[in-house]
């Protein structure tokens, strides 16, 4: 299994849901099978073919680890790349005063963990889902990407109660 995932880290990688300590048999042909484990995470999300295919090992995947979604799902665009494998992810929404009887604009940035299967680049559209606090600080999971950039209009938020947020 070492020689088939991608080792740039000081520690050893490995899935934790694979057992690499397997002894061979002598006698039989050996089999080029890959020992990787992936699922699907439901809601209506597909699991990438880089999650299926691929060679990284990420403990917070919710595609190849054991980290489940549940919660809300929001969507919002990617204001910063900078940090390793996590996103600050922009959320434009309209807040109403009553006294005005007006709604002002406002925005929240939150961090979103982003698995090495996507490709993020600054102002995509992502889909993030909620899942357990993965650090003091990453509280959401990246799902999906719409490529192209922010243009300054508010987005629909779509409603958390359908669950039916696309892919794109």
């Amino acid at each position: 299994m070492s020689s088939q995932v991608e080792q740039n880290e000081r520690a050893f990688q490995k899935q934790e849901t694979v057992f690499s300590g397997r002894k061979r048999l002598l006698g039989k042909a050996a089999r080029q099978s890959q020992l990787r484990y992936s699922k699907s995470i439901g809601l209506g999300f597909k699991t990438p073919r880089e999650a299926i295919e691929g060679t990284y090992v990420d403990k917070k995947c919710p595609f190849t680890s054991n980290v489940s979604i549940r919660g809300r799902i929001l969507r919002g665009v990617v204001l910063s790349t900078k940090m390793k494998r996590t996103i600050t992810v922009r959320r434009d929404y309209l807040h109403y005063i009553k006294k005005y009887n007006r709604y002002e604009k406002r925005h929240s940035n939150l961090s979103a963990h982003v698995s090495p299967c996507f490709v993020v680049k600054e102002g995509d559209v992502v889909t993030v889902g909620q899942c357990r606090p993965l650090k003091d600080r990453h509280l959401q999971r990246r799902q999906g990407r719409s490529p192209g950039r922010h243009l300054g209009r508010q987005e629909a938020v779509p409603s958390f109660l359908s669950r039916a947020v696309p892919l794109a």
